[in-house]
């Protein structure tokens, strides 16, 4: 084997490993915790923001798909900023996904522990919490079809316990409950379609992993698409069995609303299999995390956006192992000293910034590239920005000096290691 090749990652990562990278970053805390939240926002109708929700990220996931078919390498948005936009923008777009994703992952550790507790009370939901993490960062260390067998495993787990909520719940589902529909009328809607927005951007990890997929021209448009249709329609189906069985008010007073649906049917075991569904939920979250974060790490070191030395990748096991045990550790801190909110709302700006550059980067393809034209990427742009502007004023200025103080450690790794644009 030449040099050549151990400094690259292995495409082996077929269609069904890809959608279930995709479903594991998706089919998480938006299913079992942020449908709750919505509801309360804006009552049986946020079925409707759900639809929206997922139309918009529909848009902007076929904007990732166009992009990752032309340009199949690690990194996803970050490489297309770099190559289509301008370094700025490249920039952006890799630290403001390690911002959220890194964030994001500390909290999914910590509700990991919380539900396995539930189910097995072996020690603290801390100490639970801080073994899965070493667990899934050993997992992704020892190469990536060892990875995406264990994701394709949790998310298998996952799936079947919100198939068999469904097909339990259904017959307990009363209309009544859906009445009042929209008792916060379209104000309540489009907030609940921004919160749920979040709960389908894992998509994009597939494009993020683009450089391990086997013949990702074909795989990652198909994978993405695939993808988007399953989670909307489980989200819908999950949803509206939650209402029809305890109503809006009810799972929006809930921290664990699956487990309230749960609760109030009669089928048995349905609690514990909820519980584990919940479980395995995080895990594949958390999983899919690692991959995504190291990966893009090791993109944002071939830059010299970070230190060098995360663009070495194993020579025996093909990964970027310096950035896996760094995305490790740095989940493992945050899942000790607890997660600081101020990141946390902040995330929500970062993620939609991301995704509008990925829609600019889009509509700066040829056109001969563009295979979905260019009315997606302008919707999905226009979809992003009309949520950046209705969110929190805190918020967005939370977002702008996380992406400030990015440029300040990106000018000061340029001193160090210099420029490679």
């Amino acid at each position: 084997m030449s040099d050549t090749n151990k400094e690259e990652l292995l495409r082996t990562l077929t269609l069904k490993d890809a959608v279930g990278v995709g479903l594991g970053a998706i089919i998480g805390a938006g299913i079992f915790v942020v449908t709750g939240i919505a509801a309360g926002v804006s009552g049986p109708a946020f079925l409707i923001g759900l639809i929206a929700a997922g139309t918009i990220a529909a848009f902007n996931g076929l904007s990732s798909a166009q992009l990752a078919a032309v340009h199949p390498h690690s990194g996803g948005t970050y490489e297309y900023g770099y190559r289509l936009l301008n370094p700025a923008f490249g920039f952006s777009a890799g630290w403001m996904f390690l911002i959220s994703k890194l964030s994001a992952a500390g909290v999914v550790a910590i509700g990991f522990g919380s539900y396995f507790y539930q189910l097995i009370p072996v020690a603290s939901p801390t100490v639970i919490s801080i073994a899965a993490v070493i667990f899934l960062t050993a997992a992704n260390y020892y190469g990536i079809k060892k990875a995406g067998m264990l994701n394709l495993l949790i998310v298998a787990i996952t799936l079947l316990s919100l198939l068999y909520l469904v097909f339990n719940g259904i017959a307990a589902v009363r209309l009544d409950n859906f009445t009042p529909f929209a008792p916060f009328g379209i104000a309540g809607i489009a907030e609940a379609a921004a919160l749920l927005f979040f709960a389908f951007t894992g998509y994009a990890r597939i494009a993020t992993l683009a450089e391990e997929v086997s013949e990702p021209k074909k795989t990652i448009p198909k994978a993405i698409v695939i993808t988007i249709i399953t989670a909307i329609v489980l989200y819908l189906m999950v949803s509206f069995v939650a209402i029809g069985v305890i109503g809006a008010e009810t799972m929006a007073n809930s921290k664990s609303p699956l487990q309230e649906v749960a609760e109030a049917l009669t089928t048995p075991a349905i609690r514990l299999i909820v519980t584990i569904g919940a479980s395995t939920a995080m895990l594949g979250v958390l999983l899919s995390q690692i991959l995504g974060i190291s990966r893009m790490m090791l993109a944002m070191g071939r830059r010299n956006d970070l230190p060098p030395i995360f663009q070495s990748i194993h020579s025996s096991y093909r990964v970027p192992h310096f950035g896996i045990i760094i995305t490790g550790v740095i989940i493992l801190l945050l899942t000790l000293v607890g997660t600081f909110e101020f990141i946390l709302r902040a995330a929500t700006f970062t993620i939609l910034l991301y995704y509008s550059i990925t829609n600019i980067a889009a509509l700066k393809q040829p056109k001969e590239e563009q295979i979905y034209g260019r009315v997606i990427p302008i919707c999905g742009l226009a979809g992003c920005l009309i949520m950046c502007v209705s969110l929190p004023f805190n918020v967005i200025i939370s977002g702008i000096g996380l992406l400030l103080s990015g440029f300040i450690i990106r000018f000061w790794f340029h001193k160090i290691y210099g420029r490679q644009e």
